[in-house]
């Protein structure tokens, strides 16, 4: 009786047609992609060399965009938060002096740390910071009266901010020249890079797919 009642079920529901189900089926692929974007990974790519030999140019990246906290598109408000960003990390953020580009740095500093350089030097709460990631390339050291690439501070980093540098220390325009990061501008953690194309050689980095960042 219940397979009778099931086939004639099956009579009366009108089978829908292979157009509407790709059509479908495309919409629901395109919510998806949108929400991923939005809320959990974005995909980047480098466009200077500002973050040299960590990130290089042509270097495709994902960022984790939930890492931080579920934010709302448009107003960048917080509705869950989990973490803030570290020392450390590499972040994606809204550009200060034009929100509409994404720029891509180092946290060296949080809010309440006092960053300070001296020539080239770079001291987090009056202690060195030592790690492998900042480059000098340039062995001249600039006066702090001339521009603060090499001498500045010392700054306390606001609450609610962070201090962002490349990791290309002399060919980096970061946080010693225009400011603080606004935690909301922050976008996510950058963690993977997923492609690489050297443009001046015309071929793929293959040793660098699938290279975690730190």
């Amino acid at each position: 009786m219940s397979s009778k009642n099931i086939s004639e079920n099956e009579k009366q529901t009108p089978k829908k047609s292979a157009l509407r189900e790709n059509i479908e089926a495309i919409l629901l692929a395109i919510v998806l992609a949108l929400f991923i974007r939005t809320f959990i990974v974005q995909a980047f790519k480098i466009p200077s060399g500002s973050m040299k030999e960590t990130l290089l140019i042509g270097d495709h990246i994902l960022v984790n965009k939930f890492l931080y906290g579920v934010k709302l598109p448009f107003v960048s408000a917080t509705i869950i938060s989990y973490k803030e960003p570290q020392r450390g990390d590499i972040v994606v953020f809204k550009f200060p002096e034009d929100p509409d580009k994404d720029f891509i740095k180092r946290v060296v500093g949080v809010a309440g740390d006092v960053v300070e350089s001296r020539d080239k030097k770079i001291f987090v709460n009056h202690e060195p910071l030592n790690h492998d990631f900042g480059i000098h390339k340039d062995s001249r050291i600039v006066p702090g009266n001339i521009q603060p690439r090499d001498n500045f501070g010392p700054r306390e980093v606001p609450e609610n901010s962070l201090f962002v540098m490349g990791d290309n220390r002399d060919h980096s325009y970061d946080s010693r020249f225009w400011g603080f990061v606004n935690l909301k501008a922050v976008r996510g953690k950058a963690f993977l890079i997923y492609w690489s194309w050297d443009k001046s050689n015309f071929g793929v980095r293959w040793k660098r797919i699938g290279q975690m960042l730190k």
